[in-house]
């Protein structure tokens, strides 16, 4: 494949800044709301790990980082990490619900909360977030996009490219969505499954990591003749980036599955439920003693 074929950046790095830089802007003003009419409902920390969380987009999309994924594949490797495995749980973390509708203006705010508390809605999301269809659409998403085929359209084609890229956010705010719950009122399962779903999550990124570790020939030929920046050989750079994804996907997924085990086997606390009721109806436009089935 000639070298003038290849992608070699974002091609929509401007608009990607401005995505980001207004999600930012909404989530804070929302943010500065909740905290004028429910002080305690949004801790500062979950806006420090949401715009973490865009920034980690920022870089794996945006920033000069992206012009080498087509020349490393360890640096694809570090952007897909960035999307799946950083980026998206930061963004959970930020609990964006809450801000995010309520730095909308007031008419599209509501507007949007009378969406959500839809019957079909519920039920869709019910389905969306289900453990068992997150972990799916997570590893369809890794899996699908490192077969030769599609990661060698992705090479080649801008389009595809950001297509991949958007995949890989999606599954990654999927499949961090049962272990964070930002929005509690959709989680309907245990929380003792989430250690076993993030055991299983790591089967799938070992069984490719070590693929492409352990492989004695370039899996994807574009890397043949892409150019060089660093003295390391294309069979060298592909087991790196097996090896970069196998450490840090075991120590990603190791650290929230030991913190759930202990949340697990802590006592009680009080639940902050009711706090989050109240933030939510504040931005509904009801009254805070609205029942949960009515804003969830």
């Amino acid at each position: 494949m000639p070298v003038a074929a290849k992608c070699t950046c974002s091609a929509f790095p401007i608009p990607v800044a401005l995505a980001l830089v207004t999600a930012a802007s909404i989530y804070l003003r929302g943010w500065y709301r909740l905290r004028s009419t429910s002080p305690g409902v949004l801790q500062a920390w979950r806006v420090a790990t949401f715009l973490g969380g865009l920034f980690s987009i920022w870089i794996a999309v945006g920033s000069p980082l992206a012009r080498l994924d087509h020349e490393l594949l360890t640096i694809h490797m570090v952007k897909h990490l960035l999307l799946m495995a950083v980026g998206a749980p930061l963004v959970l973390l930020g609990a964006p619900a809450l801000p995010l509708m309520g730095g909308l203006p007031q008419r599209i705010g509501r507007a949007l909360g009378s969406i959500v508390r839809f019957p079909v809605v519920r039920k869709l999301g019910r389905f969306l977030f289900n453990p068992a269809f997150c972990w799916l659409a997570a590893t369809v998403a890794m899996i699908g996009w490192h077969l030769p085929a599609a990661f060698e359209l992705g090479v080649r084609s801008h389009g595809w490219h950001e297509i991949e890229s958007a995949c890989f956010l999606s599954a990654g705010l999927l499949f961090w969505w049962p272990v964070v719950r930002p929005w509690s009122g959709l989680a309907r399962h245990s929380r003792w499954s989430i250690p076993l779903y993030l055991f299983l999550a790591t089967l799938p990124c070992d069984t490719l990591s070590a693929f492409l570790a352990f492989c004695d020939r370039v899996v994807y030929p574009s890397y043949l003749v892409s150019p060089r920046q660093f003295s390391i050989s294309p069979l060298g750079d592909q087991e790196l980036a097996g090896a970069l994804m196998w450490v840090s996907v075991t120590f990603i997924y190791l650290v929230p599955a030991v913190m759930v085990t202990v949340e697990i086997l802590s006592p009680p606390k009080n639940d902050p439920r009711e706090h989050a009721r109240f933030g939510q109806n504040t931005i509904a436009g009801q009254s805070p003693h609205a029942s949960e089935a009515e804003v969830v």
